[in-house]
């Protein structure tokens, strides 16, 4: 029981912050779909981030509900927005980022769920109402939550280096693995680590901030061994990096499947970093809102949700959950180690409007 209060504690702290001003309230063309519980209107099309769902458990859920999923993939937000917002995707649900949330709302892009349909919500946290991208919890549901930060292989690099971003961005301190060190193909996270290695806030909007997190970033280009997101975890246990920025659950598992899992260590350093919560939305034109309706009703189920963070080792947003979760993912997340910097210097990513456009040239700039 220690462990699971542990969990709760971090999951309020996660929200504590999450006080920024609600989004606009634009929902134009997109309507609440009239669905019953557990109805399907049709396959099933989820487009989510890589390996944050067992395909077994997709499967599970086709064949309870006698129909069929696919699953694409994307590796950042921005790269999912324009093809959800564009229309015709195809897709039924998705798993956008908190700041991303506040966006497609704003675009009219996800639409509005209809709780009647998913009486499942009732077993997340109350710690995950009124936050910020979703004030009224209209448009999305949480998925997953976690932070972002190092992986570091100490075989390789040895147990006595700093907790610090400068671990990737510092050539004094991991020269000597130029070529081994990867980042985020992401431009708010990867812009986000530089700004809050400079003591800046990953939210800023003053273009000289961030004017000088792209010299850090482009002068970090020629020293990694790739821009990566999907297989960031999986470089650093093949031996392809020993240093690399990724998100935790990613890490965890991955060091879980090796030989030698005590071999690896995560942290957020202790300049900070970001936590985030994942959210599971529907777009504006899916072609089958109920089976996306009975799909996040389902995974809302205690035993669902564990199921998903029992493969994927985040941490869940699922009340009802919590005590089927294994004991070592609740000893990882319990972990105050993994914040170097403590819980107080984590911060999350929020929609900057009109400046999120120079995030994502500065992104593009700083890669060359």
């Amino acid at each position: 029981m220690k462990n699971l209060t542990q969990l709760r504690i971090l999951a309020g702290l996660l929200v504590f912050a999450l006080v920024a001003a609600a989004c606009g309230d634009d929902d134009e063309g997109a309507e609440q779909a009239s669905c019953e519980v557990g109805e399907t209107d049709g396959n099933l099309a989820m487009y989510n981030w890589a390996e944050y769902i067992d395909e077994e458990q997709l499967a599970e859920f086709a064949s309870e509900h006698g129909i069929s999923f696919t699953l694409d993939t994307y590796d950042s937000n921005e790269a999912m927005q324009p093809i959800i917002s564009a229309g015709g995707s195809g897709y039924d649900v998705i798993v956008p980022s908190d700041y991303m949330v506040s966006i497609l709302i704003d675009a009219g892009s996800i639409q509005p769920l209809n709780f009647d349909a998913i009486p499942n919500a009732a077993n997340i946290s109350a710690d995950f109402e009124g936050i910020y991208y979703d004030p009224e919890g209209e448009f999305s549901v949480p998925y997953q939550w976690g932070t972002t930060g190092i992986g570091v292989n100490t075989a390789a690099v040895g147990t006595d280096f700093p907790r610090s971003w400068g671990l990737i961005f510092d050539p004094a301190i991991s020269g000597e693995f130029d070529g081994e060190i990867q980042l985020l193909n992401d431009p708010r996270e990867t812009m986000g680590a530089a700004l809050k290695y400079l003591g800046y806030s990953l939210n800023t909007t003053s273009e000289a901030e961030l004017d000088e997190a792209t010299e850090l970033v482009a002068s970090t280009g020629s020293r990694l061994a790739a821009f990566n997101t999907d297989s960031a975890d999986e470089f650093l246990t093949s031996g392809e990096t020993v240093i690399a920025h990724g998100y935790s659950g990613d890490m965890f598992v991955q060091y879980l499947e090796t030989d030698n899992p005590e071999d690896y260590v995560y942290f957020v350093p202790e300049e900070g970093g970001t936590r985030w919560i994942d959210n599971m939305a529907i777009p504006f034109d899916a072609p089958h809102p109920c089976t996306a309706h009975t799909f996040i009703n389902w995974m809302l189920s205690a035993e669902q949700g564990a199921a998903l963070t029992n493969w994927n080792y985040y941490a869940t947003p699922n009340e009802a959950a919590y005590q089927l979760l294994d004991q070592e993912l609740l000893d990882f997340i319990s972990n105050p180690e993994l914040y170097a910097g403590g819980v107080e210097s984590l911060e999350e990513i929020e929609d900057t409007g009109d400046f999120e456009i120079k995030y994502a040239d500065a992104f593009t700039e700083a890669k060359g």
